[in-house]
């Protein structure tokens, strides 16, 4: 159940950065939306804890460093997309 429950934060999480930044006409990637909200709270994490002194200590953080961690890799997951794309 838990992990069931993880699976469901990331997508709200990762779906939340989709729309923070910007959909187009694409809609949201469901596959992105789960890496990215799994992904950016630990970045999230790594974030809040060097910034607190902690160090780089990798840990799951909160609500609001999940979604700054999940833009974070939103926006850095389409930069590398669209180079690829072009050359």
């Amino acid at each position: 159940m838990l992990i069931i429950g993880l699976i469901l934060f990331g997508m709200l999480v990762g779906a939340g950065a989709q729309l923070l930044l910007g959909r187009g006409s694409r809609g949201i990637d469901w596959s992105m939306a789960v890496v990215a909200g799994l992904v950016g709270s630990f970045v999230g994490g790594l974030l809040s804890s060097t910034l607190a002194g902690d160090g780089l200590a990798l840990r799951p953080s909160g609500i609001i460093g999940s979604l700054v961690g999940a833009v974070i890799v939103t926006a850095t997951w389409r930069y590398v997309t669209d180079r690829r794309r072009r050359g």
